[in-house]
């Protein structure tokens, strides 16, 4: 009876590896980007992918012969208690949970998967009790068997976690079901942009129509604004719409002019005040706070970029620091950026355009860090050409490495155009690659698809308290984020 049971829990184990080994073979390249989406396994998932068929015909082959019988029987042990360890850190330890695959046991859930691998460690034990004529060995073996194994994924575990968070070699890893499309509104034209929100209330700019804005609430009804300004007589060329509730801010800088009013009345037509006129010229701004706002600008010597703060409470109410911004080669387009904010942390966020670097500030602009996201692109060469004017003109077009940053809370989400190792070229033609970092621990944290609406792309995106939101065109999709990711919100 014992020489039939360990008979048929050796063959059934020949059975197992084999089919689990041949099924890995027929789609290796899926199998490796599984194992790169592995949040314990990213970093060594070509490694382990040949590694993990090796071993398992290796160990097959083992347990045919009569000779190595037993010891193929402790490394069948040893494996199976590897593949436990990891679901268990899987299912306890790890950011998220991605989905179960692999085989004869695609339809079972992490923990019917881990329930499955102790019941089969147990039968190996067995086997290996009945066949042992020492029961001193048995015990002495199992035991360093079981803690050789433990130690050899948690060491792994550890190891990749790190590399992937601090040190990561441009490997995503891709939250299964990130963003779950929920509602879609149609804004009748494809001018609109996000310029701000309140709770679960956006509010939308239009490009074409500086002096209208909307509001789009929690059931996704839309209400329409008139803004009132008392100079029309200016040659505006870019007026454009940020909020910090109960305030928005227009402001065109190449006037430069900055007007203020508030959203929490009730009336459709928004009056506003002058908030700053001829301060300070600048491309591109912020809102943060009731008095006070960052932009960025221009050097008007060398036409550098720089940053700087417009504060109606201080004297002079602008203030320029040229230091913050670092230059690779022509110090316009390599520095060129876009700004976010998080209130939460009373935190400015500048994001390159065209490196993996954004920079922390506080809202006086005082620099607190300097960090990297996980591309590789430390900058692009971009050849640029000054003009007569004096301002400098891209020669060679070149693609921005991170298109549109937003902040909530401690994360950032970032809309990448760069593939990571690994990544399906398919895939990225048919959606756009968000990235999320906690900039507050300086990690990354996962990424997750949002799929082009029919043959219209992802153009502009915000981050609410449980919802994220994207421009299509003229569509506004809302789409529910997972728990797991709501989770990292401080």
């Amino acid at each position: 009876m014992k020489t039939r049971f360990i008979l048929f829990v050796r063959y059934f184990l020949v059975l197992l590896f084999v089919y689990a080994a041949i099924s890995k073979l027929v789609v290796f390249d899926e199998f490796k980007v599984q194992l790169t989406q592995s949040p314990l396994l990213s970093v060594y998932a070509n490694t382990i992918a040949y590694m993990v068929i090796i071993v398992e015909i290796s160990i097959s082959l083992l347990l045919v012969l009569e000779k190595t019988k037993v010891s193929a029987l402790y490394l069948s042990y040893g494996l199976m208690v590897a593949f436990s360890i990891y679901i268990y850190l899987i299912l306890n330890y790890s950011d998220f949970i991605p989905c179960s695959c692999g085989g004869v046991l695609e339809r079972l859930s992490w923990n019917e998967h881990l329930w499955f691998n102790i019941i089969i460690s147990v039968l190996i034990l067995l086997a290996l009790f009945f066949e042992e004529y020492k029961p001193k060995r048995f015990y002495l073996l199992s035991i360093v068997t079981t803690l050789v194994s433990s130690s050899v994924i948690i060491l792994v575990f550890l190891s990749s976690e790190h590399i992937i968070k601090k040190e990561n070699p441009f490997i995503r890893r891709y939250l299964p079901h990130g963003v779950v499309e929920k509602d879609t509104l149609d804004l009748k034209v494809n001018t609109f942009y996000f310029s701000g929100y309140y709770k679960d209330k956006l509010y939308l700019g239009n490009t074409k129509s500086p002096l209208r804005f909307i509001s789009v609430d929690s059931l996704m009804q839309r209400e329409d604004y008139l803004i009132k300004i008392d100079s029309t007589h200016f040659p505006y060329r870019y007026l454009r719409l940020k909020t910090v509730y109960p305030y928005f801010f227009l402001a065109d800088g190449s006037i430069p002019i900055v007007y203020k009013g508030e959203l929490n009345s009730n009336e459709k037509i928004k009056q506003t005040k002058i908030f700053s006129f001829k301060e300070a010229y600048f491309n591109d701004f912020i809102a943060i706070d009731s008095t006070s706002i960052a932009i960025k600008s221009q050097s008007s010597q060398d036409y550098k970029n720089v940053l700087g703060i417009i504060n109606s409470q201080t004297t002079p109410r602008a203030f320029i620091d040229a230091s913050i911004l670092e230059s690779d080669s022509d110090g316009v387009f390599d520095s060129d950026g876009s700004f976010s904010l998080s209130k939460q942390n009373k935190t400015l966020i500048y994001t390159y355009f065209y490196k993996n670097q954004y920079v922390l500030t506080s809202p006086a602009l005082e620099l607190l860090k300097r960090q990297n996201t996980i591309d590789t692109t430390k900058s692009l060469h971009i050849t640029a050409a000054k003009l007569a004017s004096g301002e400098n003109k891209m020669t060679t077009p070149v693609s921005p490495i991170n298109k549109k940053v937003v902040v909530k809370n401690n994360l950032l989400f970032i809309i990448s155009n760069s593939l990571g190792q690994n990544e399906s070229k398919a895939i990225w033609r048919q959606a756009s690659i968000v990235d999320i970092y906690d900039f507050v621990k300086d990690s990354y944290i996962a990424s997750f698809y949002i799929y082009h609406l029919g043959q219209e792309k992802l153009s502009d995106l915000i981050v609410t308290d449980h919802y994220i939101y994207g421009l299509f065109d003229q569509k506004l999709v809302r789409y529910r984020l997972a728990k797991s990711l709501t989770d990292k919100f401080d």
